[in-house]
């Protein structure tokens, strides 16, 4: 029996909904075996960010060694990175393994607006992260802060799109929770070639915390057990969509989504039927 393995290279959420938290939920419940090399301990809750801790970059890397020595990963995930330092040991050791199946969360601002990216890591990101990516996922504001656009309209999303890959991201998902101009929720992703547009009803609700994490860890999921980036990304959008649809309704602030629901309602369709 082959057991598909995902790396997720990010940092803990105390509270359980987002980070390696999340990505590890994800790979389970998805069906691939998960590992994790920790950027930074933060101390946080639904209500917000209220410390972060990060990593040495020499400690990070030692875990990345650890992993690419003994359990190859079939694909990567990075979120929060913090630094610079931390970014181009992370990019550096993507390159020797020669990981391709990448996939970047470009993690820049927490749910409550605290920081977790240095503005001088932007820099490191583009010059040296991107490059190495099978699939970057900004949000909005994310692909803003990295093409220097201002993205109000689809066409600016296919614009930012077009810059990041030039970059060197070989395919680009610009996710569109952030645009609340329609009832749609809709991700645009750009192969180099062609746009594709993912659509899902948008669900009013202040519990998405962690739903960049969690859909940026099922792409990876689905990319670890072979399928196309296409594939893995309708998966992705469906597994997300059950876990916001499916409120856990815990804590007092931004709430985490639901990641057993997406696996729940597959076995309530096998007993009741659809």
């Amino acid at each position: 029996m082959k057991v598909n393995k995902a790396l997720t290279i990010a940092g803990s959420d105390s509270g359980g909904g987002a980070g390696i938290q999340a990505d590890l939920k994800t790979f389970q419940e998805l069906g691939v075996f998960g590992m994790s090399a920790l950027t930074a301990v933060t101390a946080q809750n639904t209500k917000g960010v209220q410390d972060v801790y990060p990593m040495s970059a020499e400690a990070v890397v030692a875990q990345i060694t650890s992993i690419g020595e003994d359990l190859a990963p079939d694909a990567v995930k990075t979120g929060m990175l913090f630094n610079a330092e931390i970014i181009e040991g992370v990019s550096r050791e993507i390159a020797r393994y020669k990981w391709r199946n990448v996939v970047i969360d470009p993690v820049m601002i927490a749910k409550g607006g605290a920081s977790l990216l240095q503005k001088e890591a932007i820099s490191s990101m583009k010059e040296y992260l991107i490059p190495l990516s099978m699939v970057i996922t900004p949000n909005i504001p994310e692909a803003e802060v990295l093409t220097g656009l201002t993205i109000k309209t689809d066409q600016d999303k296919k614009d930012a799109a077009r810059k990041l890959h030039d970059i060197g991201a070989r395919n680009v998902m610009i996710k569109g929770g952030h645009d609340e101009s329609g009832n749609d929720a809709t991700d645009l992703l750009f192969n180099g070639q062609n746009f594709y547009e993912f659509r899902s009803k948008r669900i009013q609700t202040v519990n998405t915390h962690g739903t960049g994490c969690t859909f940026s860890a099922a792409i990876t999921a689905g990319l670890a057990e072979g399928l196309t980036v296409l594939n893995a990304v309708e998966c992705a959008k469906k597994f997300i969509q059950a876990a916001i649809e499916d409120d856990l309704q815990l804590g007092s602030g931004h709430g985490p989504t639901n990641h057993w629901a997406y696996n729940r309602r597959k076995k309530e369709t096998l007993v009741h039927g659809s």
